[in-house]
């Protein structure tokens, strides 16, 4: 039976953390889900920026003194677009950060172009940030829809060849974030010749309570694998509906980017659906290198819970906002911080031993390994009682868009914004 995982969603103030407002050399603005659905990811989030300002302050006095600010965008792109410009105006924010929902990235992301501030995303996925809608002063420093997908593809390819599935069901949240996944999954199929019936595709809105009617769909499709997009609570959701049926014994259901999330671990119980394949954007288990386990340690020690994978991202933003200013200087202008962080490379929790994560001048994507695994049985981070484990990990350079995709999509994209009257 799945566990529920209760979180208090108080009313959310502004959080300032780090450096005063008279002694920073930067201030960067932030914007997370503090209520809500979604709240975990905000108080995350903010534990992962205040374990990085620990982390570069104990590293050397040069070591950028940031100011860093946190609004709640109530998961609504209106409101973060008040948020962004106030950062701007008010505050005199030289950068930008965070996200959950991929569709107030983008509205997050008109903004930063706007006005020249270069915005680092922490959490939010969708592939057309980076290919698309692509400009100078959008960066993204976790994983995306296409790099989950393309190691989703790998992993079903190698599990079709073991056992011969052939029809296939996806869904996925009806916004950006999801119709881009089932984009980028498609077309890893294509390039790995990958050959499937698919059986349907269904598009819930974000943050569905009742996904019955959806369950009952995808039960009467019979596939053999079920590929979705849903993602923290709307994929608890899914989870606990989907066990009260006979849904897990007819079908495999698999989530690439956000399934392995430690909250769904947690929600999982002792006795999981059977089957699942999952992945996410951070594992508190995998890899298990000494950097990844003193950073859940710490997050552990500071929190006393251990950390979904928006801690990561957010503790990953900080440090390439760092990295940036100590490469450029704290009084170079967006331009020049754009330049230091094409190509930067940054040593990261999820790095495995001999990898370093970077980001490609091109997209500005971050460039990471991806590891895909089942869920078993593994009580090391309670009150979890299952892990993802029984790893699969794919190459890097195996999971980015090449660039002649890049270039095919956003061409495709100019034609399109072309012909509209």
């Amino acid at each position: 039976m799945l566990a529920a995982l209760v979180l208090s969603t108080p009313a959310a103030a502004r959080v300032e953390v780090g450096s005063a407002a008279a002694e920073a050399e930067v201030t960067v603005g932030c914007m997370f889900p503090m209520t809500g659905r979604a709240a975990i990811y905000g108080r995350d989030s903010i534990a992962g920026i205040r374990l990085a300002l620990a982390d570069l302050a104990a590293q050397d006095a040069s070591t950028p003194r940031l100011r860093v600010l946190v609004e709640d965008t109530r998961s609504k792109a209106s409101y973060a677009v008040r948020i962004a410009e106030d950062f701007i105006a008010r505050d005199q924010a030289r950068f930008l950060c965070g996200m959950v929902s991929s569709g107030v990235a983008h509205a997050v992301s008109q903004v930063a172009l706007e006005r020249k501030v270069i915005l680092v995303g922490t959490d939010h996925a969708s592939s057309r940030l980076t290919i698309e809608a692509f400009h100078k002063y959008y960066f993204r420093v976790s994983n995306d829809s296409y790099i989950s997908m393309a190691a989703g593809a790998h992993y079903l390819a190698e599990l079709q060849q073991r056992t011969g599935w052939k029809r296939l069901a996806f869904i996925g949240p009806d916004y950006d974030y999801g119709h881009v996944s089932w984009n980028d999954l498609k077309s890893n199929f294509e390039r790995l010749g990958v050959r499937f019936e698919l059986v349907g595709t269904f598009w819930p809105k974000l943050y569905e309570p009742d996904y019955s009617a959806y369950i009952d769909a995808l039960m009467q499709a019979a596939p053999d694998i079920v590929v979705t997009a849903l993602w923290g609570g709307d994929f608890i959701a899914f989870l606990k509906q989907a066990a009260t049926t006979d849904f897990f014994r007819k079908t495999r259901l698999a989530n690439f980017d956000t399934g392995a999330n430690y909250e769904v671990m947690v929600a999982l119980g002792e006795r999981p659906p059977p089957g699942l394949i999952v992945s996410a954007r951070h594992h508190n288990n995998w890899p298990d290198t000494e950097r990844n386990r003193r950073f859940v340690e710490a997050f552990h020690r500071a929190e006393g819970r251990y950390p979904t994978y928006a801690a990561q991202g957010a503790y990953s933003g900080i440090l390439a906002i760092a990295a940036a200013i100590r490469k450029a200087g704290a009084r170079a202008d967006s331009d020049a911080l754009v330049a230091a962080m094409e190509g930067l490379r940054l040593e990261l929790p999820e790095d495995p031993e001999g990898f370093t994560s970077w980001i490609d001048p091109d997209t500005h994507q971050i460039v990471q390994m991806q590891a895909v695994g089942e869920v078993v049985p593994d009580a090391s981070f309670p009150p979890a009682r299952v892990m993802a484990g029984k790893w699969r990990v794919y190459r890097a350079e195996d999971l980015m868009p090449a660039p002649a995709l890049v270039r095919e999509r956003r061409a495709q994209a100019r034609g399109t914004a072309a012909s509209l009257p």
